[in-house]
């Protein structure tokens, strides 16, 4: 045996204290993912400092230059060296973490921008002089002299030259300046007071302004509608409603659209947390939950909603990024939201989104051909000659409309479904023909005007004082039945069905308990769960209304919804689409006709019931056209 003791330092590994260039470095990658991120902080420094206009100037998508010019309090040139510290910042006081009341707070923007690119700070305090500071891959020079009447100018260029293997990682210049457009209309939305314009100056020169939001003027709910019209377009300010609405120390404000208008993805949906934008998968999942009975899967709502609270009920500081948030009582913020929306919609009663009738006057154009001469394309709304529109239409053939409605999937009946359908239907009243009053105004003076006509025993035709509507009988009674059986739903409830046997769920003892915190709203809808010891439940319920179901399967559904959303609407949705059903066989049916008494009684019934605007699939019940659209397609304007 050798006498040599070995060495167990060899292999032992070293700690060793990294400098600030590596720190700030891993810091940027965690707060600059992007050059939209750097778009973003420098923005909110600028709003934080109190700026009423920000201008911001990109080039080849913000990897080359990034100058962001603001009109706030500026920084002294004392405090310029401090600015680019590590967790040096103005924003907080003390140690209170929860008590934000600004953008930023943890003082790693700065420095992170200046450890990876090339930061220049030129700046003006009020009663100071201008002055100016760089700092290049980490390195600051010192404070000098410079040239400027007021405000900040911040510029980055080159980003990530430190750190070449993230330049790698970076999309098209086409995709990260909109990347940067998108981060610029977010913050313009929550700051309505702020001017905002974004210049792409790839070119060199003044450059292109690609977006541009003036100040508004006005109360909060008047600037906030002049800003997301500009934002998101005209379209959506006319048929957004008005959300203003408080529980327990949350605000609720914002704008949100009919269902009628509706879209594809989830693309026009803004949420914002004491000014700040995020993406949280509660507040996403309340609002598809108030409009869920409203539109079909395959549609998502439009809506921008700001929530303003107490710092202390919120964690702003989940998310390097800021994107995310942590509520000390969620149920309540879901609620909120739920109930806010839902208000709103009952309150919009019949009414239906403008985009309906655009999207019929769309269809009536016939599709542009081109002449026999090779001359111009002829449209119908163009207002041509007399003599250019009757060459137009000769010879062309009706053109089909496209297809406005989305397909229906019909799912299998329950059992018991046509006794169910029975004794539902023969709750819910029969179209009973108001009496008119001498006094009462004429019926073209209402809303949905007089009925004048039926067209293919399904579609009424309405004449009001400034145009017509045109109604599909079937989708509207439909939507009608519908209302009337969910009210008898809520004043009876819904009634359970025990099963002889109770089944058995094995889950973990995590799922167990999250399911659980929900079993009394579960009651409510006719499911009965029970802890069976470990992470097992037992089962004893169902909703009758859903006949034989997959106990085991219905359980699991609601706890995927519940993971991923925070709530379920899985059984609501499965027994209010029973009831769906109900409504469809016990309306007026496609192919009926109708006395004249019947139709106006549907349209005074359409008028006082909320929601009658769209069918139960979220398509529109009834299309309007003023008399200037009809006159157009005549080409008489």
């Amino acid at each position: 045996m050798s006498d040599a003791a070995p060495n167990m330092s060899e292999n032992q590994p070293v700690i060793r204290q990294l400098d600030d260039a590596a720190i700030n470095r891993i810091a940027a990658g965690e707060v600059v993912e992007r050059p939209a991120s750097a778009v973003k902080e420098l923005v909110e420094n600028a709003i934080d400092a109190g700026a009423r206009r920000i201008e911001i100037a990109i080039a080849d998508g913000g990897k080359t230059l990034i100058r962001v010019t603001d009109d706030g309090c500026g920084i002294t040139p004392e405090q310029l060296p401090l600015a680019l510290s590590r967790h040096a910042t103005s924003k907080i006081d003390g140690t209170d973490l929860l008590d934000i009341h600004s953008f930023g707070f943890r003082g790693e923007a700065l420095p992170s921008l200046g450890a990876v690119g090339r930061l220049t700070i030129t700046s003006r305090a009020e009663g100071h002089e201008a002055a100016q500071i760089a700092v290049s891959g980490g390195v600051m020079d010192p404070v000098k002299p410079a040239a400027l009447n007021g405000g900040t100018i911040v510029k980055l260029r080159d980003l990530f030259f430190a750190t070449p293997a993230r330049l790698k990682f970076m999309r098209t210049d086409r995709a990260e300046t909109q990347a940067i457009n998108d981060v610029v209309k977010r913050l313009a939305m929550a700051e309505p007071f702020v001017g905002f314009t974004l210049r792409d100056v790839s070119g060199g020169g003044e450059g292109r302004v690609t977006f541009r939001a003036d100040p508004e003027t006005g109360d909060l709910f008047d600037a906030l509608h002049g800003r997301l019209g500009r934002i998101l377009g005209n379209e959506f300010a006319e048929n957004a409603l008005k959300i203003d609405a408080e529980r327990e120390g949350f605000l609720l404000t914002g704008y949100a659209a009919l269902p009628t208008y509706s879209r594809g993805s989830a693309v026009a949906q803004f949420l914002f947390v004491n000014g700040r934008p995020v993406r949280d998968k509660l507040l996403v999942g309340a609002l598809r939950g108030a409009y869920f009975d409203f539109l079909s899967r395959d549609r998502h709502p439009a809506a921008a909603l700001f929530i303003e609270c107490d710092p202390h009920l919120v964690d702003v500081n989940v998310h390097p990024a800021k994107s995310e948030v942590r509520f000390r009582d969620p149920g309540i913020v879901r609620g909120l939201i739920v109930s806010s929306l839902r208000h709103a919609l009952a309150q919009a009663g019949h009414r239906a989104s403008t985009t309906v009738a655009g999207a019929t006057l769309g269809a009536f154009r016939p599709e542009p051909t081109s002449t026999a001469t090779g001359g111009p394309r002829v449209y119908q709304m163009d207002r041509p000659s007399a003599g250019a529109l009757r060459a137009s239409y000769q010879g062309q053939a009706p053109v089909e409309a496209p297809l406005y409605y989305a397909p229906r999937h019909e799912a299998p009946e329950p059992s018991g479904f046509a006794d169910l359908a029975g004794s539902y239907s023969a709750r819910v009243e029969e179209l009973v023909e108001p009496v008119q009053s001498p006094d009462a105004p004429p019926l073209e003076a209402l809303p949905l005007g007089a009925a004048r006509a039926q067209v293919h025993e399904n579609y009424i035709v309405a004449q009001t004082e400034t145009g017509m509507v045109i109604v599909d009988q079937h989708a509207a009674h439909e939507r009608l039945v519908y209302e009337k059986l969910k009210n008898q739903m809520a004043e009876n409830g819904v009634a359970a069905q025990a099963l002889l046997i109770p089944e058995i769920v094995e889950l973990s003892e995590g799922d167990c308990a999250r399911l659980m915190e929900h079993a009394e709203a579960l009651q409510k809808l006719g499911l009965g769960l029970e802890p069976f010891g470990g992470g097992a439940i037992a089962v004893r319920e169902t909703p009758a209304i859903l006949g034989e179901v997959n106990a085991r399967q219905m359980v699991l559904d609601i706890l995927d919804e519940l993971a991923d959303l925070g709530d379920s609407q899985t059984l609501q949705a499965r027994i209010e689409a029973i009831l769906s059903r109900v409504a469809c066989h016990g309306s007026i049916r496609s192919g009926r006709r109708m006395r004249a008494e019947e139709m106006n009684a549907l349209l005074r019934e359409m008028e006082a019931t909320p929601h009658s605007g769209q069918c139960n699939h979220g398509r529109p019940t009834y299309v309007e056209l003023k008399l200037s659209d009809i006159e157009r397609l005549f080409g008489r304007t």
